[in-house]
């Protein structure tokens, strides 16, 4: 039986494809021994920092940040910040998380780029009408690269909630009820926003939303 065993064993071997050392991805092992010594110096106060996210406030000469808040960048207590956008005000800010802090971690600087950003295209569940995916990643394409170029790194983008009840306020958001083209157009939106490459300055990362079942409520009563 053990023969029997070690001989199929030895079939599957011959029949799989081989793999060559080009087609190994080898591990960037300077990045992670970077990585490793950065958390290794890391207070736990600088790592909850990492996973706090702030926001911006807005006024009519643009995005604000309310007292304090370059304070807790200074100290390493902020990892990205919301509704930072405009070129201008999120180099000033990344220059403080740099230049000032004492692990100089960069920002992530993100923003609701939801359909367009200084070219308005139409809400998704309009796009969504079309049926149109090669458009509606163009749309986002587009968006991306113009949110990039305002500083940004991140959308928070698409919406994939099912909805199905017209009186929730956040309907148009999405794609509507249809599961299948939901997945279709949410796919056609993240490689729009983030191409074939992040590491492109004119991409954006796509952040997929929300929580299993947000879209299920009914009358809009969330609100």
């Amino acid at each position: 039986m053990t023969k029997k065993i070690t001989i199929l064993s030895l079939l599957i071997m011959l029949a799989a494809p081989r793999i060559t050392w080009s087609q190994v991805d080898f591990v960037d092992f300077a990045t992670e021994r970077m990585i490793d010594s950065l958390l290794a110096h890391m207070t736990l106060d600088e790592k909850v920092g990492q996973m706090t996210l702030f926001t911006s406030d807005w006024d009519v000469t643009g995005p604000t940040l309310r007292p304090g808040y370059r304070d807790d960048v200074r100290a390493g207590r902020v990892g990205a910040i919301f509704n930072a956008h405009t070129a201008d005000y999120n180099r000033e800010l990344q220059r403080m998380a740099v230049e000032e802090t004492r692990l100089g971690i960069p920002l992530l600087f993100g923003y609701d780029v939801i359909h367009g950003y200084r070219t308005i295209f139409p809400m998704p569940l309009g796009e969504a009408a079309s049926w149109d995916s090669v458009a509606v990643e163009n749309a986002a394409r587009i968006a991306g690269t113009e949110a990039a170029a305002a500083g940004l790194h991140w959308t928070f983008a698409p919406m994939v909630d099912i909805a199905r009840d017209p009186r929730w306020g956040r309907i148009m958001e999405g794609s509507g009820e249809d599961t299948y083209l939901g997945s279709v157009l949410a796919r056609a939106r993240v490689r729009g926003f983030q191409g074939d490459d992040l590491g492109d300055p004119l991409t954006v990362l796509a952040c997929a939303k929300h929580y299993a079942a947000y879209g299920a409520a009914q009358a809009g009563r969330d609100y």
